[in-house]
């Protein structure tokens, strides 16, 4: 039994294979880590196999299997989830993307208690090097769609990640192109995940693998993983409909108290309407944020969030700007382009619905920690 299996997925990796092994063996030996390599490859047509199978004559824990059925990265990487050795396991790229360094930060990580460990390029201290545009897009656009159903997650789709056993052993995986750790949050069983900043570097030799069919795949695994939670309650992703539907249900009771300090400031104390409906506004917004802070996203277990008072003029400035999103939309799509008011001020409400519960969710109330 290992302390820990290094996932390694390859397909024609001959340019790079003897060097993620020997940086993986020497990260190895400099930190005294009894670790596997495991290299799982679909059938490359070059010599990375043989390579792989030269390396094995020196280098007793690594193993190699060769896959020849249902081809691609995330396939690999569950199969070497079955192969494994290890109670833990962190998959990173053959093509020297992945730093090997960071080995054992990952490692220290899931001890310290993470389930899942994630390298991240978008929080800060990490980076991206040698990416042309087209590729930075789709890689903020993938990373937006997860975020969607991870908000607290920096790099839901990375691809350098460390994952106890236990998170995947039952999960019923259904993996498709390239972004398995979108997988194996949404349909794993965790409770604590942790991120590292890392620089992601494009690769050295060889051809990057993104293409028209990678992006389908992906909007077909974000659409999967939301369908999976709401028949599996104990999700993560099922954890954050329930918060967006208690954040709604707030929302509509801010819409009550609003409406009703509002008749009884102007009917019953005959305040100006001015006067009436900023106080009114305001009561609404407080209302909003008690019940959001303590039934939608309930802080009273949440130990690491801002203090409430920092919480609370966030949740004033995101409530402010979401009344600007409705008031320009409801104005734009009237005025502008002759839609119906009634119908325009709905859409106003719903992109400033979501405006601020996105927002919300990843300022106001995400953990510092």
């Amino acid at each position: 039994m290992y302390d820990l299996t290094v996932i390694i997925p390859t397909f024609k990796e001959e340019s790079n294979i003897g060097t993620i092994i020997e940086s993986v063996d020497a990260v190895f030996s400099r930190n005294a880590i009894n670790g596997e390599i495991l290299v799982i490859d679909d059938n490359s047509p070059d010599r990375t196999i043989e390579l792989v199978r030269e390396f094995q004559k020196t280098k007793q824990h690594l193993s190699l299997v060769v896959r020849t059925e249902d081809p691609g990265l995330s396939q690999s990487v569950v199969e070497g989830f079955r192969k494994a050795r290890s109670d833990i396991f962190l998959v990173i790229d053959a093509d020297l993307s992945h730093p090997p360094a960071l080995i054992p930060v990952m490692l220290e990580g899931i001890r310290a208690g993470n389930d899942i460990v994630i390298g991240s390029r978008y929080m800060e201290g990490g980076g991206i090097k040698k990416w042309p545009l087209k590729r930075r897009i789709i890689s903020k656009g993938a990373t937006f769609l997860g975020r969607l159903l991870f908000p607290e997650i920096h790099d839901p789709v990375s691809g350098f990640f460390a994952v106890k056993k236990s998170v995947v052993v039952r999960a019923p995986l259904r993996p498709r192109g390239y972004k398995i750790l979108l997988e194996v949050l949404g349909k794993g069983t965790w409770l604590k995940a942790n991120e590292i900043p890392f620089e992601f570097v494009d690769r050295a030799t060889g051809s990057s693998k993104l293409g028209r069919r990678t992006i389908i795949e992906y909007a077909g695994q974000v659409i999967d993983n939301a369908q999976f939670s709401w028949n599996h309650h104990e999700s993560a992703v099922w954890q954050e409909w329930v918060k967006l539907f208690r954040f709604g249900i707030v929302g509509l009771s801010g819409i009550i108290v609003n409406e009703g300090v509002l008749i009884y400031l102007k009917g019953y104390i005959q305040l100006s309407l001015p006067v009436a409906s900023i106080i009114a506004i305001e009561l609404s917004i407080l209302s909003n944020f008690i019940l959001n802070d303590t039934w939608t996203f309930g802080t009273g277990q949440q130990h690491a969030m801002p203090h409430w008072w920092q919480r609370l003029f966030s949740f004033q400035v995101v409530s402010i700007g979401g009344a600007a999103i409705n008031f320009v939309i409801l104005n734009a799509l009237a005025v502008f382009a002759g839609v119906d008011y009634r119908v325009a001020n709905i859409l106003g409400i719903l992109v400033a619905f979501a405006w601020n519960f996105l927002v919300n969710r990843r300022v106001t109330w995400k953990k510092s920690g």
